[in-house]
């Protein structure tokens, strides 16, 4: 069947039944005051009932018009529409045999209907026990249970036809008592039937469909606890409070198929369970003093009594509010924390250390104890790159990711992630793998992000302290190979030319005497090779701190180097004042660091130096026009990496812009007050 039309005849069914069901109040009510007592139903508890049916319909067309292959709500149609046709031919028969005999025609057929069509109401409830919540049978295993119950009602039917049949000069009495006798057997045991097929599904359910058959099953049970004091007490209080439960099961069906705000389901229960703790209590308190002692002491009446009881209850409400409490969240939560305690102790935990060795351990622990995951795991990040850092449980088996700005990479593993950031900067994200049976539900997704919103600063501290820990461990590097190199460089040059320098005069001593004009031939070259020695010193002296850039500046140091650059650099330094020489020192070795990478691989023609002083910081931008490279994929390499260590030593930055075909850009952030004087 098509959707539209089996949306038009869902609505032809629902109309109908809402139209005997609206009349059957008007005929008792007209009939209120002609029937004998206990044959017509006029009073608020049936009133409200008869609002309660009109539920029924309305819940089967809105579930038919959203998922008409779903059986669950042509049930619900079905049993609007046994409601309707036994309530009001109830009233009608009522209304044209008994308060105005002949006033309606063909009431004994009428009365004949309502006899036997009341059945129809609990058929459709066992068959949706049976299907309920996909429209279909748990499995082919269950066709039995379902022949059962539809044998069953087959029979139940068939007795009440006949009982109907065999009533029609009294329709308002029974004749066939045997029948009776086996419906009371037969309706009982379907029933059963079906109940069972619900409690086993739920028992192997998982997912969501567990979480449609807990909304299911609160309501159930709703109507239950409230339909046996009803039973019992034939109370027109208990049947209020009944017919306020079906209205609740008839949402919780309707809820549950079409799966609208589904995983709410526990906050219900637990709101359920903690008010009715509540109302147990008071009830209880209000009945054992009152009721009890005063039909001990003979008056049931007494002020007395009640005031003592309200007193009771005003001294005990908040322990047992207090109780109640842990009980719902014992109900909902089962041993895991509730929300409010796993972020209370992770305020704690960051109050007390900002240790990554502490803190993301126990903030992977307290979110799985909040929400039930299987794993959780805390990465950080660690310059450009994601790093699995701690886990609830389980390996850490991942490579860490690339990060594209401030974009959360996709996390490996998970049924949800979280990025961590502060003051707008990502500096980690939090992921969770929920067991396969138990999806995560929307108050756990909000305590996450909770939780990953007070991370941000210890997250922070925690990648500064292994930002530090790298930075430290290749700045020690650094200066290793540094030492190596000076070593090296002493070793081939100075050291070469002394000793070169110790053997020509040590042979001009030994010839002086001999040869003069030998020993001054020697000394000649003894000076020149000084002067190169000399020079070798100077250029290994300026690799450390260069003396122009000593004696005047940055521009004139950053323009010596540009002429003897490979590539023609053009260096724009307008207005540039003196800094402190560990600013003006970093700044210099950027840049030239910046120049050598532009030589070795940019395959630039032209390069530019640029450098500004404004508001206490100093700036510089080193650009070229090369092939450039894609910096979303390509790690920073060493150079670049020691250009950021020596630069955030100072408090300062870099940033690096580059693309294919487009050209590199290194821009260096300084804060640096300009200075004046020698240097």
């Amino acid at each position: 069947m098509r959707a539209r039309t089996a949306r038009w005849v869902a609505g032809c069914i629902a109309s109908g039944s809402i139209a005997l069901i609206a009349a059957y109040p008007a005929l008792a009510y007209a009939s209120r005051h002609l029937v004998p007592a206990g044959l017509t139903d006029w009073d608020f508890s049936d009133i409200l009932a008869d609002v309660g049916n009109l539920a029924v319909p309305v819940t089967g067309f809105v579930v038919v018009s959203r998922r008409p292959a779903n059986r669950i709500g042509w049930l619900a149609l079905a049993a609007g529409l046994g409601l309707g046709l036994s309530r009001f031919s109830t009233a009608y028969g009522l209304r044209a045999l008994v308060a105005a005999p002949g006033s309606l025609p063909a009431g004994r057929a009428v009365a004949w209907l309502g006899n036997w069509t009341w059945v129809i109401p609990p058929a459709a409830i066992a068959f949706a026990f049976l299907l309920f919540p996909t429209g279909r049978l748990r499995s082919p295993r269950w066709r039995p249970a379902a022949w059962f119950v539809g044998g069953a009602f087959a029979l139940i039917t068939v007795a009440l036809l006949v009982d109907a049949t065999l009533s029609w000069s009294h329709p308002f009495t029974s004749q066939a008592g045997p029948f009776l006798s086996a419906i009371l057997i037969l309706l009982p045991a379907a029933l059963l039937v079906s109940v069972a097929a619900v409690v086993v599904r739920f028992a192997r359910s998982s997912g969501e469909e567990r979480l449609q058959l807990k909304w299911f099953a609160s309501a159930a049970v709703l109507v239950v606890v409230t339909l046996i004091p009803t039973i019992v007490t034939n109370s027109a209080a208990a049947s209020v409070v009944n017919s306020l439960a079906f209205l609740c099961l008839n949402a919780a069906i309707a809820i549950a198929v079409l799966k609208y705000r589904l995983y709410d389901i526990d906050i219900v229960i637990r709101k359920a369970v903690l008010y009715g703790s509540l109302a147990v209590f008071i009830t209880a308190v209000y009945a054992g003093l009152v009721v009890g002692v005063g039909t001990l002491a003979g008056n049931q009446r007494s002020p007395l009594l009640a005031a003592v009881a309200a007193a009771v209850v005003a001294v005990a409400f908040q322990p047992v509010r207090q109780w109640a409490g842990r009980l719902a969240n014992r109900v909902v939560y089962g041993r895991r924390a509730t929300p409010y305690q796993v972020l209370s102790q992770f305020a704690q935990r960051i109050g007390g250390t900002y240790s990554s060795e502490d803190v993301l351990p126990q903030m992977a622990h307290i979110v799985a104890a909040g929400t039930g995951a299987d794993h959780v795991v805390v990465w950080l990040r660690v310059g450009g790159e994601l790093r699995p850092e701690a886990s609830s449980g389980g390996s850490l088996d991942w490579a860490p990711l690339p990060v594209d700005g401030q974009a959360m990479p996709p996390l490996p593993d998970s049924d949800m992630s979280v990025p961590v950031v502060h003051q707008g900067e990502l500096l980690g994200a939090i992921s969770i793998r929920m067991p396969k049976d138990e999806p995560l539900r929307p108050a756990s997704e909000q305590l996450v992000a909770d939780v990953a919103s007070q991370a941000g600063l210890a997250l922070s501290n925690a990648g500064l302290i292994e930002d530090l820990r790298a930075s430290r461990q290749r700045l020690v590097t650094a200066q290793d190979e540094e030492r190596r190199r000076l070593e090296r460089n002493i070793h081939d040059g100075a050291q070469q030319d002394l000793v070169a320098l110790a053997i020509k005069v040590r042979l001009a001593d030994m010839t002086v005497d001999e040869d003069p004009a030998q020993a001054r031939q020697i000394l000649g070259e003894v000076q020149t090779d000084t002067a190169g020695a000399l020079q070798n010193l100077r250029d290994l002296a300026r690799g450390i701190y260069p003396p122009l850039l000593a004696d005047l500046g940055l521009a004139a140091a950053l323009n010596a180097q540009a002429g003897k650059s490979a590539v023609p650099v053009a260096v724009e330094a307008d207005g540039i004042g003196r800094f402190g020489q560990d600013t003006e020192a970093a700044v210099y070795f950027c840049c030239l660091e910046a120049l050598q990478n532009t030589a070795k691989y940019a395959h630039a023609s032209t390069a530019r130096i640029c450098l500004q002083a404004q508001n206490g910081t100093l700036s510089f931008a080193v650009s070229d026009d090369g092939t450039g490279y894609d910096t979303h994929h390509t790690p920073m390499g060493s150079g670049l990496r020691n250009m950021a260590d020596r630069l955030a030593a100072l408090g300062g930055r870099l940033e690096v812009q580059s693309a294919p075909s487009q050209g590199t850009t290194i821009t260096g952030h300084l804060p640096a007050a300009s200075t004046s004087g020698n240097h």
